[in-house]
C-alpha cells in the first residue's frame, strides 16, 4: 500500500492484512473499478464495430473476428458484463452479447461470450479473445467470414457459400414468406433471416450441439416462445449437407416449413405440443401443393399398409432428432396429418385459432383439451378415433 507508515501491534497487522486482501480480491473495490473499467472497452469495442472502424477496433485488442462481420447489416451491438474473474493483470469476463440485424429484427439477439483480457503497465485492459461462453452456440461470424445476400422479404448469411447458392436460399424464403402469409394470417414480421454455415458440423455450431444430433435434418429454426416480453429474432439455420440432397419441390417444403415456426412463434409456448407446432408447419409447407397424402407420409403409409396405425397422437419425445429416423417421420406426418384433417374438416379459420388457443393456455395441462372443447367442439377421445380413422382412408 502506498504511503504505508511503520506501525507496531499485531492485532493493527491483521487488521492491514485484512483491509489489503479486501481491497484486492473479489467483491472488493479492485474488482469492481476493473469491472467497470472491462465495461467501458467493451462500450468502446462495440462502437466500432457499428461504426465499422478497424482501427478503433484494433485499439480495443485483437481484431480477430473483425473483417468477418463486415457484411452483416447491423443495427445495434453491444455488451453487458455480467461477471469478472481477475487475477492480477489478467481476467476473463463473462459478458451477453446482444445485437440486432438491420430490417429484420426488432429486439435482440442475446448470446454468452467469453471474453480474455489482459493490463498493460499503463493500467489500461485489452480483449485477447472472445470466444462463445460454455454450452453458447457460435455465432455464424465465429466460423469465418460472413457472406450477406438480400432477397425481398429475406437476409441470407453464410459462410463458406458462393453467392449464387445464398441466392438460392433467398428465392425460397422470399416464396416462403407470403405462402405462410396466406396461411397463417398477416400479424407477424413478414421477414426471415436464412443461416447457411459450411457443413452439417457447422450447424451444430451454431446451435450448441453434437452434429449427430442434426444428421439427415435439412434445418431448423432458433427463437424463444411464448407471448410473455418481446420474442427475441428467429433464425432459420440450414444443414448444408442435407438441404442439398432434397429435390427443388422438397427444399420450397422446408424453407416454407421454416419460415411457419418463424410466424407462429408469439403463439407457440410451452402450452404447445410439438405435434400441433411440427404439424402446423408441415401443413403450411405442403398447403397448396399436388402431392398425394402417401407420398407426404410414407413411413405412415407403410406403417398402416401393416395394419398398424397409429392410436394415440405422436409425443413430444417422439420428435427427438437423435432416435430412430422413422420414427421420427412418422411423428411429423402424424401432425401434419391431424392439421391436415381440421383444416379439412373444421376449415383453416378453426386451425389457426385453434393453434392460438393452445398457444396462449397457462399450462400444458388442458390446453388441448380446452381448445378442442372450445374451438372444434370435441372431445380428445373423439378427435383421437377421428384422426385414427382419417389416417387409414387418406394412406390407403
Amino acid at each position: 500500500m502506498a504511503g504505508r507508515r511503520r506501525v507496531s501491534g499485531a492485532s493493527v497487522v491483521a487488521l492491514c492484512l485484512l483491509l489489503v486482501s479486501l481491497v484486492a480480491c473479489g467483491g472488493g473495490p479492485a474488482t469492481d473499478a476493473a469491472r467497470a473499467e472491462v465495461q467501458s472497452l467493451l462500450d468502446r469495442r462495440a462502437e466500432a464495430v457499428l461504426d465499422r472502424d478497424a482501427a478503433a477496433y484494433a485499439g480495443t485488442g485483437t481484431r480477430a473476428g473483425f473483417d468477418n462481420l463486415r457484411a452483416v447489416p447491423l443495427a445495434d451491438w453491444s455488451y453487458r458484463v455480467t461477471a469478472l474473474d481477475r487475477t492480477g493483470d489478467s481476467a476473463t469476463a463473462s459478458a451477453d452479447l446482444l445485437y440486432r440485424v438491420a430490417g429484420h429484427d426488432r429486439f435482440p439477439v442475446v448470446t454468452t461470450r467469453s471474453l480474455s483480457l489482459s493490463r498493460d503497465r499503463d493500467g489500461d485492459w485489452s480483449v485477447d479473445s472472445d470466444r462463445p461462453a460454455r454450452k453458447s452456440g457460435q455465432q455464424l461470424w465465429d466460423q469465418g467470414p460472413a457472406r450477406a445476400v438480400r432477397g425481398e422479404r429475406s437476409l441470407v448469411l453464410g459462410v463458406g457459400q458462393p453467392a449464387g447458392k445464398l441466392r438460392d436460399y433467398a428465392d425460397l424464403a422470399d416464396r416462403a414468406v407470403p405462402a405462410v402469409s396466406d396461411a397463417w394470417g398477416p400479424e407477424w414480421t413478414r421477414r426471415v433471416v436464412v443461416l447457411v454455415p459450411g457443413s452439417l458440423e457447422g450447424m451444430a455450431g451454431l446451435l450448441g450441439s453434437p452434429a449427430s444430433s442434426y444428421r439427415g435434418i435439412a434445418a431448423v429454426t432458433t427463437g424463444a416462445t411464448g407471448t410473455d416480453g418481446p420474442a427475441p429474432a428467429d433464425r432459420v439455420i440450414v444443414n448444408p449437407d442435407a438441404f442439398g440432397l432434397l429435390g427443388d419441390p422438397g427444399r420450397q417444403v422446408v424453407l416454407t416449413h421454416e419460415t411457419a415456426h418463424v410466424a407462429t412463434r408469439a403463439h407457440t409456448s410451452a402450452s404447445t405440443p410439438l405435434w400441433l407446432s411440427e404439424g402446423f408447419a408441415d401443413w403450411v409447407g405442403y398447403r397448396g401443393g399436388d402431392r398425394a397424402p402417401a407420398e407426404v407420409a410414407p413411413e405412415l403409409a407403410y406403417a398402416v399398409s401393416r395394419g398398424e396405425v397409429p392410436g394415440a397422437l405422436p409425443e413430444d419425445e417422439d420428435f427427438g432428432f437423435s432416435g430412430d429416423a422413422d420414427g421420427l417421420a412418422r411423428a411429423y406426418e402424424g401432425g401434419w396429418l391431424a392439421c391436415r384433417m381440421i383444416a379439412g374438416h373444421w376449415g383453416e379459420e378453426r386451425l389457426r385459432a385453434f393453434y392460438r388457443a393452445v398457444g396462449a393456455h397457462p399450462s400444458r395441462d388442458g390446453a388441448v383439451e380446452n381448445a378442442l372443447a372450445e374451438v372444434l367442439d370435441t372431445t380428445p377421445e373423439t378427435f383421437t378415433l377421428q384422426w385414427h380413422d382419417y389416417i387409414q382412408d387418406a394412406l390407403t
